[in-house]
């Protein structure tokens, strides 16, 4: 392979499957400057979005002529099994195999494309797609720091991105920040409920739902320096409102060891699908 660029956002890429979050990954490297001429998309069924912004921006649809620097498997995992063998090609000596897939694990890719020169296994989340994505990775020992580079500038196009000590992590790194969002949402969704059951109509509870979700997050995203705790005792005067309704929250029987127990029940369910 010839040497690469030493700007990752240049290394010859394909991408492997350009649904939902592959489209999300790929419109963020191009918005991020990434090299449009050096990226391949492979996906057996593209839609008209995909050809049009091939149109534009001009990558390519289709392999390449010889294994990439990066190949990065966004399909969905049920898909892989079929998907390796015409993959297998496209994974050389020199190519760092980076795969979103939730279940496959660096053992089983490495099985399916034994020709990788290294593997490194990523769970964004769904924020990804607005460019506040949180993003886990882990890497297989064959994984050189230019490459773990390269995987890491790819992932934060889309947010921040987490390295993780363990592959063993994964599964709980899943049921915190890959499923979190969901929390998040039920959270507003009951918030919103609640003002209806006191007395607001439901229209207006969950427009007071959704927009105190919105800024809360945007005001933790711009003041990184705080702790969640700071935050939240920013807001917390004492003997006020506020106070009263975390006296419930945070009551032995509260939302803590709820979470904990949502958590929990998550992460079993990722380790049962990661087989």
């Amino acid at each position: 392979m010839e040497p690469l660029d030493t700007a990752p956002l240049r290394w010859p890429l394909v991408l492997a499957g350009a649904g939902k979050m592959g489209s999300a990954m790929l419109r963020a490297w191009l918005d991020a400057g990434y090299d449009p001429q050096q990226i391949s998309v492979v996906e057996p069924h593209p839609t008209p979005e995909i050809f049009e912004l091939a149109r534009s921006a001009g990558f390519t649809i289709g392999p390449p002529a010889k294994p990439p620097a990066i190949l990065v498997l966004a399909m969905k995992p049920q898909s892989f099994d079929e998907a390796s063998a015409p993959l297998s090609s496209l994974a050389g000596p020199g190519t760092l195999v980076l795969s979103i897939m939730a279940g496959k694990t660096i053992a089983s890719l490495s099985a399916r494309l034994p020709q990788a020169g290294a593997v490194v296994r990523a769970m964004p989340n769904l924020p990804a797609a607005a460019g506040r994505g949180m993003t886990v990775l882990v890497a297989d020992p064959l994984t050189a720091q230019d490459q773990r580079a390269a995987a890491e500038a790819l992932l934060k196009a889309m947010g921040q991105a987490e390295w993780l000590a363990s592959e063993d992590l994964i599964d709980t790194a899943t049921a915190v920040s890959g499923s979190g969002p969901a929390y998040f949402y039920y959270l507003a969704e009951a918030l919103a409920m609640a003002g209806t059951a006191a007395g607001l109509p439901a229209g207006a509870a969950a427009r007071l739902a959704r927009a105190t979700l919105e800024g809360a997050g945007e005001l933790a995203f711009r003041t990184p320096g705080k702790s969640l705790a700071e935050l939240r005792q920013s807001v917390t005067s004492p003997g006020g409102t506020t106070a009263a309704a975390l006296s419930v929250l945070m009551a032995p029987d509260g939302l803590a060891p709820l979470m904990e127990r949502a958590v929990r029940a998550a992460k079993q369910r990722a380790v049962e699908l990661s087989g």
